[in-house]
């Protein structure tokens, strides 16, 4: 699955990603979670021939999808992700798949490896970051939700798949890459009926994301800047040297129980 990822590039760089003609300005968000607001791009209505507007717009919606039927929304569970082998079918994710696909632009994301049988937490967390760099679009599913006062607001999820084997012993899921080649004809709608568009639902092509282990900073959704994204091992070494400078005459128990803590 995918519970939390980064989208750090500039708003410039991003509209260029997306082939967008702008994007307001937004700081380097490190550490996005459900039901914050994520940035999609969505397929535009179409331009006459000549035009030199782009045929995409972007939308800022909550991170998490409601359908138009939900009732009551706290009895609704939060639906930050849809599986992409049965979303065409399921209610929930059923008219997005056939009106409202969208990209998710990201810098990578945050995934965690399970504790072995037995053992308590979270398990030891990754980020998983495209290998050559630069920005990466996740499929996305907008949808929005009139509620009960009569406000709108606009919701979304992002499409897994099957882990690679890149990731797969991390996780069993992953989120769906669409290539910048695909980008018009899986935002196109109109033209694109889901089963179209079937072929796009597959795992990254091997070697394409790295997995870094990162600290437990990146466990709290509080923690928002760039050190969640050290290595582990980069964290553990800097714990070490403090360590070290605090107290010549640490004895080496004291130390590791130092280092544990990460």
């Amino acid at each position: 699955m995918c519970g939390r990822f980064a989208l750090t590039a500039a708003a410039d760089q991003t509209a260029v990603f997306l082939g967008l003609a702008e994007v307001d300005a937004f700081p380097p968000r490190y550490n996005i979670a459900p039901t914050q607001p994520v940035l999609m791009a969505l397929a535009d209505v179409p331009q006459p021939p000549g035009s030199n507007r782009p045929d995409r717009t972007a939308v800022l919606v909550r991170w998490g999808l409601i359908p138009g039927w939900v009732k009551d929304t706290r009895d609704f569970p939060l639906l930050f992700n849809a599986r992409s082998e049965g979303a065409a079918q399921k209610a929930s994710f059923r008219a997005a798949m056939r009106h409202r696909r969208a990209l998710v632009p990201a810098s990578g994301f945050y995934e965690w490896r399970k504790e072995p049988d037995g053992q308590r937490g979270k398990g030891q967390a990754y980020w998983i970051r495209p290998r050559h760099g630069g920005l990466v679009a996740f499929a996305g599913l907008m949808e929005s939700y009139a509620e009960p006062g009569g406000s709108e607001m606009d919701t979304g999820a992002i499409l897994t798949t099957a882990a690679d084997a890149d990731i797969g012993h991390i996780h069993e899921r992953m989120p769906v890459v669409i290539e910048r080649e695909d980008f018009a004809r899986w935002l196109d709608c109109r033209g694109n009926e889901p089963r179209h568009v079937a072929d796009l639902l597959k795992p990254a092509p091997p070697g394409y994301f790295e997995a870094v282990p990162v600290s437990e900073r990146v466990n709290r959704v509080a923690n928002t800047g760039p050190e969640i994204q050290e290595p582990a091992v980069e964290v553990r070494q800097a714990a070490f040297r403090m360590s070290e400078r605090g107290s010549e005459t640490a004895k080496p128990d004291s130390r590791d129980r130092q280092l544990s803590l990460f």
